[in-house]
């Protein structure tokens, strides 16, 4: 049975631990219908549209 030769310091042990939590921004593109920036393949939350076609009614603010 494989047994650590040594014991792993609190600086490596955390050193490994830490690829796992990085957090990325999400990738944003801008809309093709009203050019807001929104995630990839989400519908716009501001214009509701998703392909080129409105899938989600949104409230205009007048």
């Amino acid at each position: 049975m494989a047994v650590p030769k040594r014991r792993t310091s609190r600086s490596k042990r955390n050193m490994r631990r830490a690829n796992h939590d990085t957090v990325t921004a999400p990738n944003l593109a801008p809309c093709t219908n009203c050019g807001e920036p929104t995630v990839s393949h989400r519908a716009c939350a501001s214009c509701g549209f998703y392909k080129g076609r409105e899938v989600v009614a949104v409230a205009k603010s007048e």
